[in-house]
């Protein structure tokens, strides 16, 4: 009696004031409680239909605790992981391996975290040659598996990708873009192409990123999503940029800020990033600009030196004073996460980013201050009163 109580708790559990909730709305306390009376007696002797409600709310603590307390996170989906394993539910089996990788790969145990992933490819597998269980008894579908698939494989890309293994992250990149052109999902394999691009200019191969950022925009052209072309123009600005070819870049740049400033709301991220690869352009244009001014000015005469100087001091003296440096609450958010010495990845997992994205802050952040490392960061921040 007292277990089916337990296990009646758990279908029905409700939600009560006074604890906290999980960024899905449910209670964790009060669920951590029911099922923290469960003994291993209970859990043997339950039925299958009980097992899927305990493995369900184990999964329930598994995540919610994602942004609480990665501990007890990893502690409950080696609890839904037993169940899965013992009763060869493979979707079940799945969701917590992968689970579980993804906790060993935010504290940097790739290789740990590569055990779990390969644990979950296997699931996948099994789900494929149409596998049933009491959870899923009318099986998995293609694309159910294919979606699965492909996620794997780019997280898997981005393990290695964090191992600085970037011909092994690129090999299941492809993977997983091959199962987006099967499926002929194209806004996929356009942002697929656009990180891959992204991945490429970091290793400084500007070659390989060219063929990727025009890949991800021939991609978003055919999808006809102007996100996914905005994206792919910004990379390609950005590479004429680096490539000391300003003219060229503005073009893209300037197609890329035709999108973002019509969506601030939804793109504001990218918007930042497409005015900062802009202004950089603009800066280099001026450059030119100066030293072609500089040369005539030699030529005709030291008066002519003389006039474009002061020009240029009459400019500076009329410039308004730099703003003080403004953060978003994102950029807050990281900020203080770098002034408390976390880590890319650890930042990433704990506000349930990309790391490519966490990569991508860090540069704003690190621009608007003007810091050459994380201690600079933090010093000119604090003298700002921004920290």
């Amino acid at each position: 009696m007292k277990r089916t109580l337990i296990l009646l708790a758990l279908a029905v559990l409700p939600i009560t004031a006074g604890a906290y909730n999980d960024h899905r709305g449910h209670n964790l306390d009060s669920l951590e409680r029911v099922v923290g009376k469960l003994t291993p007696q209970d859990i043997d002797n339950a039925s299958d239909e009980e097992l899927v409600i305990i493995d369900n709310a184990y999964r329930e603590l598994m995540l919610g605790y994602t942004h609480i307390n990665m501990e007890k996170g990893l502690f409950y989906g080696r609890k839904a992981l037993e169940i899965a394993r013992w009763k060869g539910w493979p979707a079940a089996n799945f969701d917590a391996a992968r689970y579980i990788g993804m906790n060993f790969y935010g504290h940097e145990q790739y290789d740990s975290a590569m055990v779990y992933y390969s644990e979950a490819l296997s699931c996948l597998e099994r789900m494929e040659n149409c596998a049933t269980s009491i959870t899923s008894p009318d099986g998995y579908s293609e694309q159910e598996i294919d979606d699965a698939r492909s996620s794997m494989y780019g997280t898997i890309g981005n393990l290695y990708n964090m191992m600085d293994s970037i011909p092994l992250a690129m090999e299941y990149y492809k993977k997983a873009g091959e199962i987006f052109e099967k499926h002929g999902w194209k806004e996929s394999c356009s942002l697929l192409h656009y990180n891959m691009g992204e991945t490429w200019m970091e290793s400084y191969d500007y070659d390989k990123a060219l063929l990727e950022y025009k890949e991800a925009l021939r991609f978003g052209q055919e999808a006809g999503d102007s996100l996914c072309v905005a994206n792919a123009s910004m990379g390609l600005g950005r590479w004429y940029m680096e490539k000391g070819r300003p003219r060229k870049a503005m073009h893209y740049l300037r197609k890329a800020d035709e999108y973002y400033s019509v969506h601030p709301d939804q793109e504001f991220r990218d918007l930042i990033e497409n005015s900062g690869y802009t202004a950089q352009v603009l800066k280099a244009q001026k450059r030119q600009i100066t030293w072609i001014a500089i040369g005539l000015a030699v030529l005709v005469a030291g008066l002519a030196t003389f006039l474009v100087l002061l020009r240029r001091r009459r400019k500076a003296a009329a410039s308004p004073a730099p703003a003080a440096v403004k953060l978003t609450a994102r950029e807050f958010e990281i900020l203080r996460f770098i002034a408390d010495g976390k880590t890319n990845t650890q930042i990433a997992e704990a506000l349930f980013l990309s790391p490519e994205t966490t990569k991508w802050y860090r540069k704003q952040i690190f621009a608007k201050f003007d810091a050459e490392n994380a201690a600079d960061l933090v010093r000119k921040a604090m003298e700002q009163k921004v920290l």
